[in-house]
């Protein structure tokens, strides 16, 4: 069973310890005492805790891909037929190759708020090591 010191968790959600902290002194996470006295969070509780805060971007669209990421463009590279957008969405930087009509098409320009829609058939997950 994963856990994870209230730093961690804090960096997983976003947050600041502190707001980790407020959520715990609500009830809205539990945490124990590790064999070295630091407070930690349960990794399952955690991941429900996500769940049932998560909230959908409200972009105004639809599709079937379910991984949106709203943020805002900080870097457009145009090169010939092809360009390269980068979306920073909270703390995850989205790279997507697209062609350069659709960057003239969407009048995209850093600064701009855009959505990265992600369906992939192929997703690869790693874990981290020295965290259970």
């Amino acid at each position: 069973m994963t856990h994870l010191r209230v730093s961690e968790a804090a960096r997983l959600l976003g947050v600041s310890t502190d707001t980790v902290r407020r959520h715990l002194a609500a009830g809205l996470l539990e945490s124990r005492t590790d064999d070295a006295g630091h407070r930690v969070v349960d990794g399952a509780d955690l991941a429900r805790f996500v769940r049932e805060h998560a909230h959908a971007p409200d972009d105004g669209a639809g599709g079937s891909a379910r991984n949106r990421f709203v943020g805002l463009v900080t870097a457009l590279t145009v090169d010939g037929v092809m360009a390269q957008v980068e979306v920073q969405a909270g703390p995850h930087r989205v790279v997507s190759l697209i062609s350069a009509e659709a960057v003239r098409e969407l009048e995209l320009e850093v600064g701009d708020v855009a959505t990265a829609v992600v369906k992939a058939t192929s997703v690869m997950i790693d874990t981290p090591k020295g965290i259970r």
